[in-house]
């Protein structure tokens, strides 16, 4: 019998009050300090962040903030205070989720289907899930993957039209991002839009001619989602294969899991390997293209695709934040926190912060500490993938030197109107073919 995801399972949308503020937001210097509030996606889909968290770098690095349906949350902006909480998981807990959320005990229907993941968990629970999966980003795994990555990663480039302007967001980002999950899952190459389709609901906020148009319209695709993958898990039971559902079904540390519990690690891999690497591949599009001289030094000397990867993922910063919950009262940066309180560590912000990263609003592709971005995370919640999504992005630019002189943005970018997804909707392009 397969299992299903039920309606009451579906927790109420992440950022369901954040699409109740003005749409018209002030920049950071028309608001008084405790009015700035960086969680409005409306800063993010109009690409206006920038200059809030700066400010709150400035002035108020750990930020106050309250919501009715939230409670109390605050902003860490800087880098070191980002990385002390995100490495002390025995006082900043992620068991109550990773997005800002209601306040901890609050009664909401059903649960968040992230929150049965295992970045939604502290150890030994969440180091026993994590191994499981692991094994993806194994140096071994990675060198197998490789020419099946260089040779699809080819195959879409040389389909690309010349002279001619295209989407590449959806043209290549989300096509090569979804070859790869499909891969990785033993998903059905012919339904792999769907991945897609289903990671980009998971945080989006109903609005119209939005993403999706209501709540109801997301409990419904997450229905057909789980309905799918439970019909997958049921037949990777029955005849495993060399993926990550087989891993996950047979795993020892997750095969008593429910539907439900699985369902919630496959979304976490799926945004995790779709917004992740997709959004840095159409950011160094449009980076380099703010920065043509880099992308001039770039292709003068390829050998700086290796360094420039880290500094594309460093700038564009994915994942904007991630939330911890305290344990305890406990101070951060000379404020008081109180047991409860719910922390957002802005990766977005601390990826900017002048005292790590000089001039971090500009790229520099021979940056020599971009490796210490933290678009990863740190500690135990490290990104298992990361290794992935960096060799993905530098196969593309290896190709891609070898094919264009030159891939011109035609627009600005639209961006995606979330506070935590940090990416694209479309980037509109064209591209010159090498004369050799």
């Amino acid at each position: 019998m397969v299992a299903t995801v039920s309606d009451q399972q579906v927790w109420r949308l992440p950022e369901r009050e954040q699409m109740e503020d003005a749409t018209d937001v002030p920049e950071a210097s028309d608001l008084a300090l405790e009015d700035i509030n960086p969680l409005n996606p409306h800063l993010f889909r109009e690409n206006r962040w920038q200059s809030h968290f700066s400010r709150l770098r400035a002035e108020d690095p750990v930020h106050f903030n309250e919501l009715e349906s939230s409670g109390r949350y605050w902003s860490l902006t800087k880098y070191d205070d980002i990385r002390n909480v995100n490495s002390d998981w025995k006082r900043f807990s992620s068991a109550s989720g990773f997005v800002l959320g209601p306040p901890v005990g609050a009664k909401w229907k059903g649960m968040s289907l992230m929150q049965s993941s295992f970045i939604s968990m502290d150890p030994p629970t969440h180091t026993e899930q994590r191994r499981t999966v692991k094994p993806v980003s194994s140096p071994p795994n990675l060198r197998e993957m490789e020419p099946i990555i260089r040779e699809r990663t080819a195959a879409v480039l040389d389909a690309l039209p010349e002279s001619e302007t295209f989407d590449w967001v959806d043209t290549v980002s989300v096509e090569l991002t979804t070859l790869m999950l499909a891969t990785l899952l033993g998903f059905p190459i012919e339904d792999r839009r769907k991945l897609t389709r289903w990671s980009d609901i998971v945080f989006a906020v109903p609005e119209p001619g939005g993403v999706i148009e209501s709540g109801e319209q997301k409990i419904a695709e997450l229905m057909e989602c789980g309905e799918y993958f439970s019909r997958l898990f049921d037949q990777r039971r029955a005849d495993p294969g060399d993926d990550l559902v087989s891993m996950l079904v047979h795993g020892e540390d997750t095969k008593h899991l429910s539907a439900f519990d699985l369902l919630g690690t496959i979304l976490l891999l799926i945004i995790g390997g779709n917004d992740t690497t997709r959004n840095a591949m159409t950011g160094s599009v449009y980076g380099l293209n703010k920065y043509p001289e880099q992308y001039d030094r770039l292709n003068a000397d390829p050998s700086l695709i290796a360094s420039m990867a880290p500094e594309i993922i460093r700038w564009q910063t994915p994942l904007s934040y991630m939330r911890r919950t305290a344990n305890e009262d406990c101070e951060i940066g000379g404020k008081q926190i109180r047991k409860n309180d719910q922390i957002l560590m802005w990766y977005i912000s601390g990826n900017r912060d002048e005292s790590i990263f000089a001039n971090g609003d500009a790229i520099d592709i021979s940056r020599e500490n971009a490796f210490r971005h933290l678009s990863f995370g740190t500690g135990i919640h490290y990104c298992v993938g990361s290794r992935l999504a960096e060799l993905q992005l530098r196969i593309l630019w290896e190709e891609i030197h070898e094919r264009f002189e030159r891939i011109e943005v035609e627009s600005e970018p639209e961006w995606t109107a979330s506070s935590f997804v940090h990416g694209y909707t479309r980037l509109d392009v064209q591209l010159t073919r090498s004369a050799s």
